[in-house]
């Protein structure tokens, strides 16, 4: 019996089209392609040039997507939802902005802040006002530029993150449609938000009347507890939507995760149970794009003719805050502009 949901009707990706590689990181920093590739997977990624903002990469991806939505497109919606870590400015939020831009109107427009896991949130939210009557079509970002947070002297920052923004258009639906969006799983544990995160400029700093250290101006992460964290929570998070929908680890058809690094996807395909040729895998290409990894990935996948309509997805995430979450869903026909 089919129920209310949120359907895909469209979907968008960009990167900016500056390539930084591995060795070009080398001549920078104590690396070398080698290392980068043997702890990360990633061989490039794209940086975008000074005076891009993510506002600028949000807009044209969720073009994208409205233009790939065709018919479906910008006509009626009623709601845009970014996902992001790196807003153009810390008020107001880019949502606005990028709907403005869009000729999308005075529509409900918002930004999510779940770090890496910010788009899947972001599809959460998008969906529970659709299926609640609140909009008819939606239109969902993920977009980041992280080089202005990153310092050039940390090798486990430096070369893992890229900018880039993937966008995804929604409509109301039911269950029994091809792109319903059938479950999402959320949680977070704020007890380790100092795993990771970008201290400066915050309430809690400008509060101290203190100058930032120029430190505190950029991410830090500490990768080792991240990584257990990481495969842990997305591992149980999986687990708990393939539950909410009752499939099985092997009627999924592709496992969407968050693309963190190569060896946390390959830990979570062991953890499932999961052969990894199932594993949506564009990381190596794009580096760790935050809140846009996820809908990047599914472009990509998409380019390369790898999912087909019906097929079952699984998209996983895990990020700051510390914040996980996944979904389950079918996969529409979808073309992109």
């Amino acid at each position: 019996m089919s129920a209310p949901a949120a359907v895909l009707t469209g979907l968008g990706a960009y990167v900016p089209p500056r390539v930084v590689t591995n060795d070009e990181l080398s001549r920078r920093m104590d690396t070398s392609d080698a290392w980068i590739v043997r702890r990360t997977g990633i061989r490039q990624r794209h940086w975008a040039e000074p005076g891009v903002a993510t506002s600028d990469l949000a807009v044209e991806a969720g073009h994208r997507a409205l233009k790939s939505a065709g018919a479906d497109g910008s006509d009626g919606i009623g709601l845009v939802v970014v996902a992001t870590t790196t807003p153009d400015q810390q008020c107001p939020a880019v949502a606005p902005d990028v709907a403005a831009r869009l000729g999308l109107g005075t529509v409900a427009a918002l930004d999510v802040g779940a770090g890496c896991t910010g788009f899947v949130y972001a599809l959460a939210t998008a969906s529970a006002a659709l299926v609640a009557g609140y909009a008819e079509r939606a239109l969902v970002i993920g977009a980041e530029t992280f080089r202005p947070f990153l310092n050039p002297a940390d090798r486990g920052t430096a070369v893992i993150f890229g900018d880039g923004a993937g966008a995804v258009t929604l409509r109301r639906g039911t269950t029994d449609e091809a792109g319903a969006v059938l479950t999402v799983d959320l949680g977070s544990d704020g007890t380790l938000k100092d795993l990771v995160g970008i201290p400066g400029n915050g309430s809690r700093h400008r509060s101290t009347g203190r100058p930032a250290h120029p430190d505190e101006q950029y991410l830090f992460m500490h990768g080792k507890e991240v990584f257990v964290q990481a495969v842990r929570r997305m591992a149980q998070s999986s687990t708990t939507a393939l539950a909410q929908v009752g499939w099985s680890v092997d009627e999924v058809d592709h496992v969407v995760g968050h693309q963190a690094n190569l060896r946390i996807l390959h830990a979570v395909a062991g953890e499932l149970g999961l052969p990894e040729e199932r594993l949506v895998r564009h990381v190596d290409r794009v580096g760790n794009t935050s809140a846009a990894s996820i809908p990047l990935a599914l472009a990509d996948a998409t380019e390369r003719g790898r999912l087909r309509p019906g097929d079952r997805l699984l998209l996983t995430a895990f990020g700051a805050g510390l914040a996980w979450g996944s979904a389950a869903l079918t996969w529409p026909g979808i073309t992109l502009a």
